[in-house]
């Protein structure tokens, strides 16, 4: 390879491994523009794979609003809601985890004992799970003993400076004698992301200085005899909880601050949900309870609390809870790699690569194919690992890393192929030129005067064809390119007369018959040598020469068809025969010749004139009349 060719390939593949690197310096740092992007890929995905089916351990009571009418309104009466735990246990459910928070003493009072004494005595039955929330505003809103249920967790750290947990600064407590009654308990707590989407919830928080369960991990702890024992923390993205116990060892993968990543089984209300009214008449069957979690929680107007996910904006918030407890029980979890933002980094660099390697080798068109079934191969990983396994890789910084190499190198290689069409065409000009120069240097030979005249009407023709390219008739045609080519070939009009014996050619005097039909023969002369030329050069459709021999061949027809050599008439004559025909006459008699005198510029101006419609196009005609004293001042500069 040449260095001019390699030049450019070197500009293209810098153009396209720069804007990689570029990517790639996105992809470590992550500024937060990209946030809402990374949040669009992950929810696109998740909303493309397919839903694994929903555990059938989990199970949602609702208080609904056929509830509140067949039992009363919200709040129940403590005692009630025992009533409610009593026979869920006596359905056999196998634990019963409430999404509902007991902060104040009932009000109503009770037959023998407060209503609270009696949820209190329910609850020492076991297998029940109270709900509570952590507050983060700062200040403690109750005793530092209300949280009654802390982990016996171990944290193994690497060395790493932020904490895997949440800090929170107080809580909204149970009552301190029913926590003491339940014995287990876990909180409510889960924010949606920046865009007020819910992804991710909290298994792990930390208040005074001990770690406590979502309300999900302790249902599922207690469901499957199971408990949290050490938490892993890999870095600020990751960290594994180990639950041990039951059957088997588990691990849940958990994101930096112990969130779990949750994968939603579909739109709301995937999971069975029975009324409690049903529960409370009798009305439902020990099969839908027996061995299950039981989630009690409200979606009655005015009580319940809704939030938005990837797959529903009406997402009830207890069903959230039944989510991630589904999750821990299939273990088919969610999880960033480990290393995740070294590894997509990687996968921008090497994808930029492999696109800029397949540019150069297939081109244009076939490397941003390939390039395009490269990102769509990575798009398909990911969608695999979600579908098949625990992992969720993003595609998001590949795919622009993809997308910007293949842009750049475009755009580098349409700069290079533009450039090379511009000194193929500057070479082409300067090949025309030579050319136009060398059959007008070889016609100066042969007759100095029509050397002299070639020369001459090219400026002429340059100065007509641009006035007539306002004209409404030619406009289309006499484009800037084309009024630019045709005087430049105009010079050529005359070079057919190189075949015209010089006795004829110089002759100074009239021409007889026989020697006028022997000097007519000149257009087709010179009609032939440009044909002749097309052909040895192997050369179809040219523009530049088929407006050369427009110029040559059809300058001596006239528009009323009395004209030479076929006897064509009005349009069609070509435009630059109509053109040059005017020109070459419009010279002629302005000239000196062996057997004739110059004209005056008035005399010229009207015998151009006398020929409108019957020897010249009337337009071009009106042109020229119009242009004429800059011909006439063209003209003095010859001389």
């Amino acid at each position: 390879m040449s260095g001019r060719d390699a030049r450019p390939r070197r500009l293209v593949l810098l153009c396209g491994l720069v804007s990689t690197l570029v990517v790639a310096a996105l992809s470590l740092y992550r500024p937060a523009v990209f946030t809402g992007l990374e949040y669009s890929v992950y929810d696109a995905l998740l909303r493309t794979v397919p839903s694994h089916p929903p555990s059938p351990r989990i199970v949602i009571v609702d208080v609904d609003e056929r509830s509140l009418a067949a039992i009363g309104q919200w709040p129940w009466r403590r005692d009630v809601i025992g009533s409610l735990i009593s026979r869920l246990r006596d359905l056999g459910a196998a634990v019963v985890a409430l999404d509902i928070v007991f902060a104040e003493p009932d009000r109503l009072e009770g037959t023998r004992i407060t209503p609270d004494e009696a949820l209190a005595e329910t609850l020492r039955g076991g297998r029940v799970v109270l709900g509570y929330a952590m507050t983060f505003d700062g200040s403690h809103h109750a005793a530092r003993n209300c949280v009654q249920h802390p982990l016996g967790l171990a944290v193994v750290e690497r060395g790493e400076e932020t904490s895997p947990f949440f800090h929170a600064s107080g809580a909204v407590c149970n009552l301190e004698s029913l926590s003491k009654a339940a014995g287990v308990s876990g909180f409510l707590n889960a924010a949606p992301d920046p865009d007020g989407i819910l992804r991710r919830v909290p298994m792990l928080i930390e208040y005074d200085d001990r770690v406590y369960p979502a309300l999900s991990l302790a249902a599922v702890s207690i469901a499957t005899g199971t408990r949290p024992a050490i938490l892993r923390v890999g870095n600020v993205n990751t960290a594994a909880l180990l639950v041990t116990g039951g059957s088997q060892d588990r691990i849940v993968p958990l994101d930096g601050k112990s969130n779990l990543l949750v994968r939603y089984r579909g739109e709301k209300r995937t999971f069975p949900y029975v009324s409690a009214s049903d529960v409370m008449s009798g009305q439902s069957s020990s099969k839908t309870f027996a061995d299950k979690i039981v989630f009690v929680g409200t979606t009655a107007l005015g009580t319940r609390e809704v939030v938005a996910t990837p797959l529903d904006t009406l997402f009830a918030g207890v069903e959230v809870h039944a989510t991630a407890a589904d999750n821990l029980l299939q273990q088919d979890f969610l999880a960033r790699p480990e290393h995740r933002v070294a590894l997509e980094t990687q996968l921008v660099i090497g994808l930029g690569a492999i696109a800029a390697l397949l540019f150069l080798r297939f081109g244009l068109l076939w490397g941003a194919l390939a390039t395009t079934m490269c990102g769509c191969v990575m798009w398909a990983a990911s969608f695999w690992m979600m579908l098949r396994g625990t992992t969720f890789l993003s595609p998001l910084f590949p795919t622009i890393g993809l997308t910007g190499a293949l842009a750049a190198m475009t755009v580098a290689g349409s700069i290079v192929e533009r450039r090379r069409a511009e000194e193929a065409g500057q070479e082409t000009a300067t090949s025309q030129r030579l050319m136009v120069q060398t059959l007008l240097s070889l016609t100066g030979i042969r007759d100095a005067e029509t050397g002299r005249h070639s020369v001459r009407t090219q400026k002429y023709t340059h100065v007509l064809a641009e006035r007539l390219s306002t004209h409404p008739a030619f406009r289309d045609y006499l484009t800037a390119e084309r009024v630019e080519l045709l005087a430049s070939l105009a010079p050529l009009h005359d070079i057919g007369k190189v075949g015209v014996p010089d006795h004829v050619l110089n002759k100074p005097s009239r021409l007889t018959p026989d020697e006028l039909a022997e000097m007519r023969k000149h257009p087709a002369y010179g009609r032939d040598v440009i044909v002749n030329a097309e052909k040895a050069a192997g050369v179809r459709d040219d523009l530049t020469l088929a407006i050369a021999k427009d110029i040559v061949y059809t300058h001596h027809e006239k528009w009323d068809g009395t004209g030479y050599p076929e006897g064509l008439s009005g349009t069609q004559i070509p435009i630059p025969g109509r053109i040059m025909a005017v020109v070459d006459v419009y010279d002629a008699i302005r000239t000196r010749r062996l057997y004739q005198t110059p004209m005056s510029q008035d005399d010229a101006v009207a015998f151009i004139v006398n020929g409108k419609g019957t020897h010249f196009d009337p337009a071009v005609v009106d042109a020229f009349v119009h242009v004429s004293p800059v011909l006439h001042h063209l003209s003095q500069d010859e001389r």
